[in-house]
């Protein structure tokens, strides 16, 4: 018999199809659509991509650990390509965290620090375009997280999470006045900015 059913959706259409010609069809509709998985399945996206990858040339400068009241918030290292560091080539820093932190509280800490240390610089609607930038940038972390930035000079810096790209921000001040809060000589914790400076 030469007629056969093919299911669409709700629908039943009646195709006089041979049978040979059918199993060909078949065949050839599988093959094609195993190549396009196959394809998918090494195409990488660039949210997917590491920050290793991204910055293979990168060695270790320093570590530390950024204490309050002696409860340890996270650990922190810092790559460059350069060494000894220089600031103006690229460069991450790597946070690991111990406590579980919302994004709102890491914005705001970011910004304080920012303002801080710019001491009136930047104007407010250039800080609360900062602050939309970082809040679009950061997740909520919890203990074994990490936070990556990235300063890519000319380019402005990238933020990565453990498993992928979470943000690009090209503003290179934006970038440097980040990365300021554990760079910068007026940092809080200058033990930590020491350690990470691979300073003895």
């Amino acid at each position: 018999m030469l007629s056969s059913f093919y299911f669409i959706g709700d629908k039943h259409l009646l195709t006089l199809i041979d049978p040979h010609l059918r199993s060909a069809c078949l065949k050839s509709i599988l093959s094609s659509t195993l190549c396009i998985l196959t394809a998918l399945l090494f195409v990488t996206p660039s949210h997917a991509a590491s920050w290793e990858k991204e910055f293979p040339q990168a060695q270790l400068i320093g570590s530390g650990e950024f204490r309050w009241f002696g409860l340890s918030i996270y650990s922190a290292k810092l790559w460059s390509a350069q060494k000894p560091f220089d600031i103006n080539a690229a460069f991450a820093l790597e946070l690991t965290y111990h406590r579980k932190i919302s994004r709102q509280q890491l914005v705001k800490t970011s910004m304080d620090e920012i303002k801080r240390l710019s001491n009136g610089r930047y104007p407010s609607d250039k800080l609360q375009h900062w602050e939309t930038e970082l809040s679009d940038a950061f997740t909520d972390v919890s203990n074994g997280d990490k936070l990556i930035g990235v300063f890519l000079p000319g380019r402005g810096c990238y933020f990565y999470n453990q498993k992928s790209l979470l943000a690009e921000i090209p503003d290179q001040e934006l970038a440097q006045a980040f990365f300021g809060i554990w760079l910068d000589k007026r940092s809080k914790d200058s033990e930590l900015r020491t350690q990470l400076l691979g300073r003895p």
